[in-house]
């Protein structure tokens, strides 16, 4: 990349990269609170169509939340969140972002073209901003082919916000959608400009690694806000207890599946890698978002569960309770193989255990099937824990290093 010292143009707006890499700043931090409140509006959205049909509507308009938040991420990833042109910038993102996260209830209805302006204008918006200030740097054209994408993605978009019929809208929705997923795979190539090798992407991996951590973290949060304010409404009987219990260890499975090893050591990996670009677009860009479908999905069971934790089991809490977990689960082993070439056969075993449980799960009550599920991933968690242990003890894997104490004197200190 362009040194700072030749003052190209757009140069003072980006990250000086080097040292131990960058860090996520405060305001990346606030500009995420938006998506806090979309994760929620989603899965109340699908909590409250919780059909085929609605599921579908719900995936897309994820897709497209994520879509959103990951192009800034990527965004921020070049350009100094501190400096003032680039956070007046992310402001306005988060004005238009947190106009398109209160339209997502009814996105699908009499907010359409509401829905689809604020989306545009965020992805628009922001991505006229970074050609216009690396117009004649070297990032340039990669910035000018992703425009040209989000051009073209553009017109389904328009055209199923103004589509009468509800089919030919969610037709035209994920056209728009398969557009710009399918973008990054091919290098966005574009006439005159032709395409982007992963090389080109000069991002610093750890920081895109912390930003997509702090994606699950949000999502986790959600549910947990979910599984609080639904118990808090209740009293507290033995089974509603029993029910928070289950949705609140299941949170920590999650929780711990994703950050006890494998993200700080992905982290490491892209940090490390010669192309970069490429883990940063397969494992964060395309595979996170399976995982953080499944903690919504999963936060959708919580919430059914604490209500109704006694009784028949419907289908629709059959396909929360066990595939929130499912697709976590296949996200992370999708994850896993990205970033370290292998998948795990505990993973496999959960989802076979999983399978197992959803064809099982009409004959249990809504409590027995969610602690059974939550059993699943908890036993993935410790297998995890055992197996890196094992390794550790065989050489094939360094031993996490110990806290330091954080009152012990530094080093020449007396």
């Amino acid at each position: 990349m362009t040194p700072p010292s030749a003052q190209a143009p757009g140069s003072s707006l980006l990250r000086v990269r080097g040292g131990a890499g960058a860090r996520v700043g405060f305001f990346e931090l606030f500009f995420d609170l938006v998506f806090v409140f979309a994760v929620t509006q989603l899965s109340h959205r699908l909590l409250e169509h919780l059909t085929v049909r609605g599921a579908a509507e719900t995936l897309l308009l994820l897709l497209a939340v994520w879509w959103a938040w990951m192009y800034t991420s990527w965004t921020t990833n070049w350009f100094d969140p501190e400096h003032p042109a680039v956070r007046i910038m992310l402001a306005g993102v988060m004005l238009a972002g947190l106009f398109t996260a209160a339209m997502l209830p009814k996105a699908f209805e009499d907010r359409a073209l509401w829905f689809v302006a604020g989306y545009l204008t965020v992805q628009l918006g922001r991505t006229l901003f970074v050609v216009a200030a690396t117009w004649r740097h070297e990032l340039a054209r990669n910035f000018q082919r992703v425009l040209f994408w989000m051009l073209v993605a553009a017109v389904p978009w328009t055209a199923g916000a103004l589509a009468d019929d509800a089919a030919a809208r969610a037709a035209l929705w994920a056209l728009a959608v398969a557009i710009e997923y399918a973008a990054p795979s091919h290098g966005y190539a574009t006439p005159l400009l032709g395409r982007s090798r992963t090389s080109d992407w000069t991002i610093d991996g750890g920081h895109m690694a912390e930003r997509c951590q702090l994606f699950v973290i949000i999502a986790l949060g959600e549910s947990l806000l979910i599984t609080g304010a639904t118990f808090a409404k209740l009293d507290p009987t033995a089974t509603a207890v029993a029910a928070f219990a289950s949705a609140l260890v299941g949170a920590v499975a999650l929780w711990w599946v994703y950050f006890s090893r494998t993200a700080e050591a992905a982290a490491e990996r892209i940090a490390a890698s010669d192309d970069p670009g490429r883990i940063g677009r397969d494992a964060y860009t395309y595979v996170h978002i399976v995982m953080v479908a499944g903690i919504i999905v999963a936060a959708v069971a919580d919430e059914l569960l604490i209500a109704h934790p006694d009784g028949h089991v419907e289908w629709g809490f059959v396909a929360t309770a066990v595939g929130g977990p499912a697709l976590f689960v296949a996200g992370h082993a999708l994850f896993k193989r990205v970033v370290f070439g292998h998948f795990t056969t505990a993973r496999l075993v959960a989802l076979a255990a999983l399978a197992a449980l959803a064809a099982a799960g009409p004959l249990l009550t809504p409590l027995v099937l969610h602690v059974a599920a939550t059993g699943v991933v908890v036993g993935l968690a410790v297998w995890d824990a055992l197996s890196y242990r094992r390794a550790v003890a065989e050489g094939r894997a360094p031993a996490a290093e110990p806290e330091q104490d954080p009152f012990a004197p530094l080093p020449g200190e007396a």
